[in-house]
């Protein structure tokens, strides 16, 4: 006989996954070790070019068909909120970032849900899609269906596909020496998603900033001739930083004291609610980092695990703030100032 699961009082989502959000991410540096070798083969015929592979480990794949690029993405995780919609609007800002990070425009995107219907109502289920579903209108997207599971462990996102012009990507390898940096949202998402987690208190500034689509900033940055960009998601600032140096050939120079931050957020890592995933970005930069005179709480939260955080584009964008530069390659990728 099947039974359907009553719903509590006060479902707590968040306490239902090991982790939450993009600090649920596999640490880069296992990734890396599991992904290397395993490039893309040129295909008979042609005529889909691959213009942007896993190579430099950007934050979409793309090929070329008929003249315009087409962007593929994939983005999924464990609840970073309780509130079941809010967490299908930030899981879905979240993946649709990876195609703005692109220089792109999402069009279609398809659900990607695992829920565990024998301990959670499928009403729950229903606002996860709908908050999803809001913000892809929001974006002009459209949203075709999807696939499920059935899993221990509940997790959402979704699959998008966009376009771009072919000749105005932002890319992570295409950065030199003397473009200023700039990033679009502040830092925190992390260690305040971690609070939430803990304590059940619910940060407003943290889920605007999650569900608030990166268009305009992807916009803004295309309209003053950016290249390079990419969006700091589950590997933290500095991880998308490095990974950004890296890929251009260059060192970026970053002035921590112009890196803006949310209300709460370094309260919240000087009381310790710091996830694993943002201690295992640190020591996976580490060894490409100067650091300087940078205490750690300064470095923790330079590598907090941010979940649909902003762009970090090589240049600069109208109403974001300059947080550094790139500068010719040195011995690290990172130096902190």
């Amino acid at each position: 006989m099947t039974t359907t699961p009553t719903r509590p009082a006060s479902v707590r989502l968040t306490q239902f996954a090991h982790g939450g959000g993009c600090a649920c991410k596999i640490p880069p540096g296992e990734l890396e070790e599991v992904v290397a070798g395993l490039t893309a083969q040129p295909l008979a015929g042609g005529d889909t070019p691959l213009i942007v592979g896993l190579a430099t480990g950007d934050d979409a794949a793309v090929v070329g068909y008929r003249g315009t690029a087409v962007v593929c993405t994939a983005d999924f995780f464990t609840p970073v909120v309780d509130d079941p919609y809010d967490w299908g609007r930030i899981a879905a800002a979240n993946a649709l970032s990876d195609v703005y990070a692109m220089g792109g425009r999402p069009v279609l995107a398809v659900n990607l849900l695992a829920w565990p219907r024998d301990r959670l109502p499928f009403d729950l289920a229903r606002e996860v899609l709908r908050g999803g579903l809001d913000i892809a209108t929001q974006a002009g997207c459209h949203v075709g269906g999807g696939h499920s599971v059935d899993d221990p462990e509940p997790k959402y996102g979704m699959a998008v596909t966009g376009i771009a012009d072919p000749g105005r990507l932002l890319r992570n390898d295409a950065g030199r020496p003397g473009l200023p940096l700039s990033l679009t949202k502040p830092l925190g998402t992390g260690v305040l998603n971690n609070r939430h987690k803990a304590t059940g208190e619910r940060f407003e500034q943290a889920v605007a900033t999650m569900a608030a689509l990166n268009r305009e900033a992807a916009q803004a940055a295309l309209d003053a001739g950016a290249e390079c960009a990419t969006d700091v998601t589950g590997f933290g600032f500095l991880g998308h930083l490095h990974k950004l140096a890296r890929a251009s050939g260059v060192t970026a120079v970053v002035d921590t004291a112009a890196v803006p931050c949310l209300e709460g957020a370094r309260e919240a890592v000087r009381d310790g609610y710091v996830s694993g995933g943002t201690r295992r970005n640190l020591e996976w930069v580490a060894p490409h980092t100067d650091f300087g005179g940078t205490d750690e709480d300064t470095r923790l939260l330079l590598a907090d695990a941010q979940t649909s955080g902003g762009l970090l584009v090589a240049g600069e964008v109208p109403g974001a703030p300059v947080v550094g530069e790139l500068v010719p390659r040195g011995t690290s990728s990172v130096v902190l100032r």
